[in-house]
């Protein structure tokens, strides 16, 4: 049987070899089987950033083992996990602080999980500091090989995995107050606004729009796309994900807001 397909996040970055070395241990135990980079460009430590773009990704790619690694509590006591979940048997592996919830939610929910912590199939000698080498990606190459889930480690209870408390949006009368989800390399800033949220904030597409930080109000335009802007406008836009994001033609939001990941900001119907 040919191995699934595995795809991959961390926040290893792309200077270091640690991406590249969890690649050459899955290899070594799975040739054959498809490895997916999604990115290893998630900020350092930013679990929140790296479960919504996993969460974001995962639905577009094929059924398989998804090796997930942020993980600022490393040879803490916090569990590493392998998770089942309903959606086209795909299987989910990371350290249980969160990271992997959002996706397991999006896929479906957890059918079966277990701790993987001491499995059987990890390297050995296990170094504290680096278990996306000693435990993740052995554990995801053998599940991608047909290993069982019970045979990676010790079952635990699927409702007893870290779930991510998420921010929301406030939706008042006559202003909604979002969060910055993240910030991609462009400058667009991903808010926690999605698209169901709309009918209830005022904000329509194609009118004028004032956002609000830290003390300063931008004009803005809730528009389709950056062309419908001109050259370094601000502009509300309806992301690839269909929530709501924050952009300037040609120019960086980020910069021109002065925003970061969890700041907040105000967003109003304009004149």
């Amino acid at each position: 049987m040919a191995a699934r397909p595995i795809t991959f996040l961390s926040d290893y970055g792309y200077e270091d070899e640690f991406a590249g070395v969890c690649r050459a241990v899955i290899a070594g135990i799975a040739p054959d089987a498809t490895v997916i980079d999604i990115t290893h460009g998630i900020e350092r430590h930013a679990v929140r950033q790296g479960a919504t773009i996993l969460a974001n990704a995962l639905p577009y790619t094929p059924p398989g083992v998804h090796l997930a690694v942020v993980d600022p509590g490393v040879g803490s006591p916090r569990r590493a996990v392998a998770v089942r979940v309903d959606a086209e048997e795909r299987m989910l592996v990371g350290p249980d602080n969160g990271l992997l919830w959002p996706a397991i939610a999006r896929l479906g929910g957890a059918v079966e999980a277990a701790d993987v912590s001491l499995s059987g199939f990890r390297l050995e000698p296990i170094s504290a500091t680096f278990h996306g080498r000693d435990v993740f990606a052995p554990v995801a190459a053998h599940l991608a090989r047909g290993a069982a889930l019970s045979e990676a480690g010790e079952q635990i209870a699927p409702d007893s995995l870290v779930a991510l408390e998420l921010s929301v949006p406030v939706i008042e009368a006559d202003r909604v107050i979002a969060h910055v989800v993240y910030v991609d390399r462009y400058g667009n800033v991903a808010l926690d606004l999605g698209e169901g949220n709309l009918p209830e904030t005022g904000l329509r597409m194609g009118h004028p729009i004032v956002v609000e930080h830290d003390g300063d109000s931008h004009d803005a335009h809730f528009a389709l796309t950056f062309a419908d802007v001109p050259s370094g406008a601000l502009l509300l836009y309806q992301d690839a994900y269909r929530n709501l994001a924050l952009a300037q033609n040609r120019g960086s939001a980020a910069e021109a807001l002065e925003l970061e990941t969890g700041d907040e900001v105000v967003l109003r119907p304009g004149d």
